[in-house]
């Protein structure tokens, strides 16, 4: 029989990190956190924060931007599956700078900015495809929900 090394995936391993490295050029991570950090003007999302000469610190909303879009990008809507990749998924990681913000900080900051969120999102993905990073995948994002001619009991609602 042949000798292998032993392996096993239920356990933890301490690794060092560099976060910026996890986020490789010419990827929509990459991508989306170059221009959030660096083009876009999120002032709009400043005006809420009142915590200037005290109180607890916030989540910076460029963080927020980054993990919420990155999440659409993936068709992650749920806040609590957003805050389970931050704790668990490397990219997410990177994005959040290890940062884990709880679910209903998120869905607070996406209930509080849905119009600015949705424009940085609509000049992100313009400047993705002009880059030729969305590979042709499907983006929706103003969550329309359409009428439907089958019955209540066959569709849910």
């Amino acid at each position: 029989m042949p000798n292998f090394r032993k392996y096993n995936y239920n356990q933890d391993s301490m690794v060092v990190i560099n976060f910026e490295e996890q986020l490789q050029p010419n990827t929509f991570e990459y991508t989306l956190h170059r221009l959030i950090e660096e083009h876009i003007d999120l002032s709009a999302f400043y005006d809420h924060y009142k915590n200037d000469e005290g109180g607890r610190s916030a989540y910076d909303p460029a963080i927020l931007l980054k993990i919420v879009l990155f999440a659409y990008s993936k068709g992650i809507t749920s806040s609590r599956e957003i805050q389970w990749q931050c704790e668990h998924n490397i990219i997410f990681k990177a994005l959040s700078c290890d940062l884990v913000p709880h679910f209903t900080s998120i869905a607070s900051f996406i209930s509080r900015y849905p119009e600015a969120i949705e424009d940085v999102f609509t000049q992100v993905l313009l400047v993705c495809n002009e880059q030729g990073l969305l590979g042709n995948k499907l983006f929706a994002i103003d969550g329309c929900k359409m009428s439907s001619n089958a019955a209540k009991e066959h569709s849910g609602t």
